[in-house]
């Protein structure tokens, strides 16, 4: 374990703030930003006030009933503010609230830690790759001599 991962355990300890609900929360939280759409959807929106259509379009790829789901469950967390006007026909449009914006800045230490390690992580993944391919040709090897 890292020291950064000790001494926030620790700190959470300390404070006793480490409880059963906010493991629940955290578990939950993760498990939202790591999907698929949630963060490009936040990224897409950063200090934009976006309709569905014009959303959809900056996000690309994304259908419809996906793209609603993730806005709803944005909602339902405090992360985006459904904006519906009393017009004919109806318009909604789609903001960060100030809670997803800080969403968006703290994600943001990713976006650096993978531009800063990028290199590292392209070579770790071509030397796993080689080593799996040698693997292959090792048991290939093996099995041709066995029959």
């Amino acid at each position: 374990m890292g020291t950064y991962q000790v001494e926030t355990m620790e700190s959470q300890r300390d404070t006793k703030k480490c409880s059963a609900e906010l493991e629940t929360l955290v578990r939950e939280l993760l498990g939202r930003i790591a999907d698929k759409w949630t963060l490009v959807v936040v990224d897409e929106l950063g200090e934009e006030t976006l309709r569905f259509s014009q959303l959809q379009k900056k996000v690309g790829g994304i259908s419809q009933k996906v793209l609603t789901q993730t806005l709803r469950e944005l909602e339902k967390d405090g992360l985006v503010e459904r904006l519906v006007y009393p017009e004919v026909p109806p318009r909604v449009e789609y903001r960060l609230t100030k809670m997803g914006y800080n969403l968006g800045e703290a994600v943001c230490g990713i976006w650096k830690w993978a531009a800063k390690n990028c290199d590292e992580i392209n070579k770790a993944r071509a030397k796993f790759e080689q080593r799996k391919r040698s693997a292959k040709a090792v048991a290939k090897s093996d099995e041709v001599r066995r029959s």
